[in-house]
């Protein structure tokens, strides 16, 4: 690589460091001109420079996020995947936990739902974690209320399924229709939908969401990663065999 070049590129990566990070001392207002004019004379030679840099924070920014993410996975492990308050699909004592943050009303996260479902046939050993994070409104508060009700009378799995292959929105009209069909009673989940503990799950699912870093949904936490948005079924079956390899932390 030619030196104006390298000289360029390593001027572009020391300028996205933090102040503390630079080395000292610093320039002089002369020192600072030339080196000004030197990184503009290589950029008008070789405008590709600025490019690869950008690419290079870019990857950079990524894999601190990516390590922060982990380290965040592992400080909320028992959060994620031992709340024995949280809805289960799938295998119990899996070998590999997935945990999903949905909402009710995401399309994403419809579209997601029946290729877990083919991932949970082709693979007995995995178990999913649901939680529910209803961040498209009122009535997805509303929807997610009126499934951890629908858990108080173990019915969360039959109500959640029905909710995720709605093609309108979940009004009460709606939810009630699907809660009577899943053979719910409407007006005990009514009144448990009031019940203060459902807003505190919903408030602590929110915080993890928040933890973590999570930007909206679906997202799934899966060994040491977290994955937004909508993956194949191909995408998820290397997750899980990824994880596979990791050390265990209890699911």
């Amino acid at each position: 690589m030619p030196l104006p070049r390298l000289a360029a590129l390593a001027l572009l990566g020391l300028s996205a460091l933090p102040l503390a990070a630079r080395a000292e001392p610093a320039l002089s207002p002369q020192q600072r001109q030339e080196v000004i004019e030197v990184l503009r004379q290589a950029l008008k030679s070789d405008p590709t420079i600025l490019r690869d840099a950008i690419a290079a924070m870019q990857q950079a920014q990524q894999q601190d996020r990516a390590s922060a993410q982990r380290e965040a996975i592992a400080a909320h492990a028992d959060a994620l995947l031992r709340d024995p308050a949280d809805p289960v699909k799938g295998n119990p004592q899996g070998d590999v936990t997935l945990v999903e943050f949905f909402d009710a009303r995401c399309g994403y996260c419809k579209l997601l739902h029946p290729t877990m479902d083919q991932l949970l046939k082709a693979d007995p050993g995995i178990r999913v974690v649901l939680k529910d994070l209803p961040i498209l409104g009122p009535a997805s508060v509303t929807a997610s209320k009126a499934l951890l009700a629908a858990q108080k009378q173990g019915k969360y799995l039959p109500f959640q399924d029905a909710l995720m292959r709605l093609r309108g929105d979940p009004t009460e009209a709606v939810l009630k229709t699907e809660a009577e069909r899943a053979g719910l009673d409407w007006a005990r989940i009514k009144r448990d939908m009031e019940d203060p503990a459902i807003q505190r799950r919903l408030a602590g699912n929110l915080a993890l969401a928040q933890a973590l870093s999570i930007e909206g949904t679906p997202a799934i936490v899966v060994g040491d990663r977290l994955v937004p948005g909508a993956v194949d079924l191909e995408t998820l079956k290397q997750l899980v065999a990824e994880a596979r390899q990791q050390p265990r932390s209890g699911g």
